[in-house]
């Protein structure tokens, strides 16, 4: 019989793509994530993967159980999630600083759930660049900051806060899905063939790094669209306009789709942990620590 940690394990190997990523992010080993597929599989009588050699893919049964299984896991999770609220009785404000590719895609689908059992909490949710949130956090102006690695993507140092991990980040190369020749994989030094879109602001480490990427195969192409709005840029690049990164957690559901298609590059990878921060000694210090387990749960589901 299926069981939600079977569950677990089938969406996040499809989410991930390979059984290796999968062991990584549920801190399994790469045997016991395969021998939880293979009796799941025996279970329901069907084989619900497409075992590839760069990428797993789900079978047509495996399409179906995958849907399901990510409303039994959210319906799962939204349950534990007002449990635990209703019964911590949240009140007072809580005041937010993060990015806007994060807020989208990870802050935005939990508060309305979170606050419609806490009528009488109130949370501020404010996106802005990661050097101004940071500046604004010591001034006070927030309580809590959800950013990548603060000292390793923005060189900043912060004293007396609590940092405790949510998730691994990475940046993927992505075009888009409608063009069908585009290579599955290519060397640093042919970034300068394609049309170029940038990210800017959120992620200036990674730019860095890009740039310094490009400054050693002699790449001087400029990019032809820039934006610090991951959504108008997921449009130009399925628009089929050009090639741009994009941190992975924003795009997996166009590239499961079809619409975007990520492209490897064989010297470069990059990743970053996301990171929750709030002060060690403040008032709403237990506030804090309750929305971090709650964004916690949700990003293991």
């Amino acid at each position: 019989m299926m069981n939600l940690y079977q569950l677990t394990t089938f969406v996040t190997v499809i989410s991930e793509g390979s059984m290796t990523a999968a062991a990584d992010k549920l801190y399994l080993t790469q045997p016991a994530v395969s021998q939880q597929i293979r009796n799941l599989e025996e279970d329901l009588g069907v084989d619900l993967l497409v075992r590839g050699v760069r990428q797993i893919k789900p079978t047509p049964q495996g399409e179906v159980l995958y849907e399901h299984a990510r409303k039994i896991l959210q319906l799962s999770q939204q349950a534990e999630i007002a449990i635990k609220s209703i019964g911590a009785e949240l009140k007072g404000q809580i005041r937010i600083g993060t990015l806007n590719s994060i807020g989208l895609h990870i802050m935005s689908p939990l508060m309305g759930r979170f606050m419609r059992h806490n009528p009488d909490l109130q949370i501020k949710v404010d996106y802005r660049s990661g050097e101004e949130l940071v500046r604004n956090f010591k001034k006070g102006q927030f309580d809590v900051l959800v950013l990548p690695e603060i000292n390793e993507e923005f060189g900043i140092d912060l004293e007396g806060v609590e940092g405790k991990f949510l998730l691994k980040e990475e940046m993927w190369l992505v075009v888009s899905g409608k063009e069908t020749d585009a290579p599955a994989q290519i060397s640093a030094s042919e970034l300068g063939k394609f049309p170029l879109v940038n990210f800017v602001d959120e992620f200036p480490g990674f730019n860095k790094k890009i740039a310094k990427i490009m400054e050693s195969h002699n790449i001087k192409a400029k990019p032809i669209f820039e934006s610090s709005n991951v959504g108008t840029l997921k449009r130009v690049i399925e628009s089929g306009l050009g090639w741009g990164f994009l941190p992975a957690h924003s795009i997996r559901k166009q590239v499961r789709a079809g619409r975007l298609n990520h492209v490897h590059i064989k010297e470069f990878h990059y990743e970053i942990d996301m990171t929750y921060y709030y002060r060690k000694n403040s008032e709403t210090k237990k506030l804090a620590e309750i929305l971090y387990q709650t964004i916690a749960t949700q990003e293991k589901a």
